[in-house]
């Protein structure tokens, strides 16, 4: 009994974004592709006091100019992975490219480089193996002092062209983890986040799991990514069709690890 009460216990610790309290940028102040710049703000704002003085210094008077601040200054500069485009654009912005904006934004304030990683299963890496992986970047950010930014997509199963049934992207999304349990037993399938939407600014709950739904498997492989239960979450939701299954990606983040 004192053994379960002190797994319990453990399981209930959570690593918290060091200024939690903070108010939420809302996206929609904004655009509805907004999401990127919006949840780096928030990343920065809810950090230790290295990033919040990055968020602090952002020129305008309120989280619409803050945005359309980063937007315009970092985001309409060529992307160096998309040949010919702009980092940002009416489809939002990529990871490697909200990294880009990320580190320009700290230049020169002796803050540590943002890194980003893609949740997709390695080579020989197991499905609770992820899982752990993903924890461990995201506690170790929180613990560094910044709240990871994940990339979320979701994803109908759906006849395709061809005829046959497969995945199709709907739409993708960022928001800013601002706590994860600060352990995890091993062999974990899941586990508890807490999260920033910038769609809205809302504070939520959900989970990263194993999938439930066999999302993005194929006769061939296994699921190659985590799942993500975020019901308060509308990214894509419009999208899918009567009767479809449909299932959301946690597909990639950004932070310090």
């Amino acid at each position: 009994m004192f053994m379960l009460l002190a797994q319990l216990a453990v399981a209930e610790e959570m690593r918290q974004a060091p200024n939690i309290a903070a108010t939420p940028a809302n996206q929609l102040s904004v655009s509805g592709n907004a999401c990127g710049p919006a949840a780096l703000l928030n990343a920065f704002r809810m950090g230790n006091p290295g990033w919040m003085r990055v968020a602090d210094s952002l020129p305008g008077s309120d989280d619409k100019q803050r945005i359309l601040s980063i937007i315009r200054t970092y985001g309409m500069r060529p992307s160096s992975h998309l040949a010919n485009r702009a980092r940002w654009s009416r489809g939002g912005v990529g990871v490697a490219d909200l990294t880009d904006m990320g580190n320009e934004m700290i230049r020169g304030r002796f803050l540590p480089t943002l890194v980003h990683e893609v949740f997709f299963l390695k080579p020989r890496e197991t499905p609770e193996k992820l899982v752990a992986r993903v924890h461990q970047r995201m506690e170790k950010s929180l613990a560094k002092g910044l709240p990871p930014v994940l990339s979320i997509r979701r994803y109908a199963h759906r006849r395709g062209k061809a005829g046959t049934m497969e995945w199709i992207i709907l739409e993708a999304h960022f928001v800013t983890i601002t706590a994860v349990p600060s352990k995890l037993p091993r062999d974990s399938t899941s586990f508890v986040v807490h999260y920033l939407d910038p769609w809205g600014g809302k504070r939520c709950k959900g989970s990263i799991r194993i999938s439930e739904t066999e999302l993005l498997a194929t006769p061939d492989n296994p699921v190659p990514c985590l799942e993500v239960d975020f019901p308060q979450a509308d990214v894509g939701k419009k999208l899918v069709r009567n009767g479809e299954k449909s299932a959301i990606a946690a597909s990639a983040a950004i932070g310090r690890w």
